[in-house]
């Protein structure tokens, strides 16, 4: 998924690389996995709890507990505290871009010693989002590129074309917002920075690079620019929504048709249910519009891996379900079925499961075809900061702040580069 993964702690500076990548299985039970082992796991997806039991059913002697404490970036935080606190979870989900911190920050464990077998289902691209330096912090779960849901029953009631490109999609949303004025193509989220990173890494945007120990910030590139203009023309049209996704307005808005698209990862079929219930079968999936007609390139929201932490006093045993959950073909065929992930994993790719759609798009039977045909050429960054929570942090109040006070998106970016170089330079980072 991540083409050109490295990690970026890998350039930290002294103590902090040492302790980050040194740091072991965790200060408890290092054994094999016998023995009676109570686990708990950290989880946000919809439904895992049926996937989870049938770990339980199969394992008598290693008890999974799920808890579903946060989501996202919030997972990490509670992570974090739960660990200066001595009481984190054994297990837990956490997205591929927070990784690196938390491999620095030794909130994560170093499984390779566990996972030997396991890792010999992925392929490179996709393992180095979890790999770093030699070692393996996790087991790959999904890969999320970036996909247009729309909804068909609007689209044909307004004679709409699912656009290819973004200058069709500005169209698309001025000759909606001319029929139904009520009715927004589609939304600007303001509140989750990963919609922002993957449509600026579609443009080919980098916000970090490294040469050395010498780091460069480019988060207002032109590229990254590029877009947030383009956001900022149809926001300043009014022809789409400012409601951030997962709101209350913004799911009423969705289940009530008054949004007639939504740009998501390729998870979003197992959100639908709780977005806009009333709006099953009505809903497909296309390919991102494209800057320039005809190039494939997308970009990814979110993807994730399951972690061991230092936490746990049982870390064989936590890898043990780790690396079961994502390469048993009834662990990864029920995740397909329960929560629509497209697996990381090249076996999980071939299950028959993959041949149905997703229940809420029950008329879409190409569906992870789709998804297979568009993962090749999505891209990510190609490498995520140390500070990524601090960039994401500028992000939800500098673009919040935009759009409520109406101010450019480009002097937004502007102040996300200010706040992240400052904030490795307080950490001791050289930024060139």
């Amino acid at each position: 998924m991540r083409s050109q993964w490295r990690l970026a702690g890998a350039l930290i500076a002294g103590a902090l690389l040492v302790t980050g990548c040194g740091g072991g299985s965790g200060g408890g039970d290092q054994s094999s996995a016998g023995g009676k082992a109570n686990l708990t796991f950290w989880d946000w997806d919809p439904n895992m709890d049926k996937v989870v039991a049938i770990w339980n059913d199969a394992h008598p002697d290693i008890h999974v507990t799920l808890s579903n404490p946060a989501g996202g970036d919030q997972l990490v935080s509670k992570m974090i505290t739960a660990h200066h606190a001595g009481n984190g979870p054994d297990i837990a989900k956490v997205e591929y871009q927070s990784l690196p911190a938390l491999v620095a920050g030794q909130e994560v464990a170093d499984i390779t010693q566990y996972t030997g077998d396991a890792v010999k289902d992925f392929d490179d691209n996709t393992l180095k989002a979890t790999k770093f330096q030699g070692k393996v912090y996790g087991v790959p779960q999904d890969v999320a590129p970036l996909l247009l849901f729309y909804r068909t029953d609007l689209f044909q009631q307004y004679g709409l074309k699912v656009p290819t490109t973004w200058d069709e999609f500005a169209q698309t949303a001025q000759d909606l917002h001319t029929k139904a004025p009520t009715v927004s193509l589609t939304n600007f989220d303001a509140a989750d920075p990963g919609w922002i990173t993957g449509l600026m890494q579609q443009a080919g945007a980098d916000w970090w690079s490294a040469d050395g120990d010498k780091w460069k910030v480019d988060i207002n590139s032109a590229a990254s620019k590029k877009v947030a203009s383009y956001w900022e023309g149809l926001v300043k049209a009014g022809t789409i929504a400012k409601n951030p996704s997962f709101s209350p307005e913004w799911n009423k808005q969705m289940n009530e048709g008054q949004v007639a698209a939504w740009i998501s990862g390729a998870w979003a079929p197992a959100q639908f249910s709780g977005i806009a219930p009333n709006t099953k079968g009505k809903w497909a999936a296309a390919p991102l519009p494209a800057w320039t007609a005809g190039d494939k390139t997308t970009g990814i929201w979110g993807g994730s891996a399951t972690t061991v932490t230092t936490d746990s006093k049982h870390p064989a045993q936590a890898a043990q379900f780790a690396a079961w959950l994502n390469t048993d073909a009834k662990a990864v065929a029920a995740q397909i079925q329960n929560i629509n992930v497209y697996p990381a994993a090249t076996s999980g790719r071939s299950l028959p499961v993959l041949s149905s759609p997703p229940p809420f798009l029950p008329n879409q039977t190409d569906y992870y075809g789709l998804v297979k045909q568009v993962a090749p050429s999505s891209r990510s960054f190609s490498m995520w900061g140390p500070d990524v929570t601090v960039t994401f942090g500028a992000y939800t109040d500098k673009f919040g702040a935009a759009l409520q006070n109406n101010t450019a998106f480009g002097a937004a970016l502007d102040d996300m580069q200010n706040a992240t170089v400052a904030d490795m330079k307080k950490q001791g980072f050289t930024v060139g």
